[in-house]
């Protein structure tokens, strides 16, 4: 398929940025090279996204691990040395985490994005899982870097002990959960390349508001100017399916969507995201770190304007 398929191809020239996108897409390698291998082992927090093998529903969740959990093991692998929640208790009582089975299924796509608040740095790995005994590892064929545009800076971190609550489930969004995604800064986004071709993980910030709540089902945010590779929202154009994470940098909640997304195009050239929730899972202290308060991105646009 090459770097691009004929979604990312189709908003590309919508958006006249192809010459702009393949001088980019060159930088989209398979290997892990040294300077990125350093950098994963400095990070607390992994995100992932893929499919459920099951259902087909797409989400995005997190792992998180005291540094070097996350670690280059081959030339196109990362090992990641913790698992996802899983089912306990008697009959499986406490519900799984909803990527749980596709952690488990040898080959399932799969798109991970390791940030760093602190420095404003983001690589973004996709391949094929292979479970471990551990956890999971991922053997690599997009391996790429981000700009630091719409990353919140969090100079530091704690790692707290907490016991994760248990999840909250529900197919529409409650006053309090709308209210906390209208105040979110960042979220992350899971969608799928055509045909099984692969998983992408990304991210978007901005201020808060920049996610704009509409209905108990709906939700949006517009598509700020970024690499011009346009990954994502080409998935979107062949796939609807997608995944939202949100969460609470200070308490560990983690709130995980599933549902499909479209992008509205506007005359003047401004693109927007709408997205329906089909799925939610709330978690509450769903990860063991608490952040330092956000200093905004500059690149962050004004929510209202």
């Amino acid at each position: 398929m090459g770097v691009y398929h004929a979604g990312s191809r189709a908003v590309q020239d919508r958006v006249g940025v192809r010459d702009l996108a393949d001088h980019l897409g060159r930088a989209i390698g398979e290997g892990i090279r040294p300077v990125v291998a350093a950098f994963l082992e400095l990070q607390p927090l992994l995100v992932l996204g893929a499919a459920d093998p099951v259902d087909g529903r797409v989400w995005a969740s997190a792992v998180t691990g005291a540094p070097g959990f996350v670690r280059a093991t081959g030339p196109r692998r990362i090992s990641v040395a913790t698992g996802i929640r899983a089912s306990s208790g008697a009959g499986g009582s406490s519900p799984a985490d909803p990527l749980a089975t596709a952690l488990a299924t040898p080959g399932t796509p799969v798109g991970t994005i390791v940030l760093d608040p602190r420095t404003r740095r983001r690589m973004r790995l996709n391949g094929r899982l292979v479970p471990t005994p551990r956890g999971f590892a991922v053997d690599t064929d997009r391996v790429f870097a981000n700009c630091p545009k719409y990353i919140q800076r969090r100079e530091t971190y704690e790692t707290v002990d907490r016991t994760p609550g248990s999840p909250l489930r529900g197919a529409e969004l409650t006053a309090e959960q709308r209210d906390f995604l209208a105040a979110a800064d960042t979220f992350f986004l899971a969608t799928l390349q055509p045909d099984g071709a692969g998983a992408e993980l990304s991210h978007r910030g901005g201020n808060p508001g920049f996610v704009h709540v509409t209905s108990p089902r709906t939700l949006s945010w517009r598509d700020h100017p970024g690499n011009s590779m346009f990954l994502t929202l080409g998935n979107l154009a062949t796939d609807p399916r997608a995944g939202l994470l949100f969460l609470d940098w200070t308490t560990g909640r983690t709130l995980q969507l599933t549902g499909e997304a479209r992008t509205r195009f506007a005359p003047d050239g401004e693109r927007t995201v709408l997205f329906t929730v089909t799925e939610a899972v709330d978690t509450p202290a769903a990860l063991p770190l608490r952040w330092s308060a956000p200093e905004y991105s500059p690149a962050n646009p004004d929510p209202t304007g």
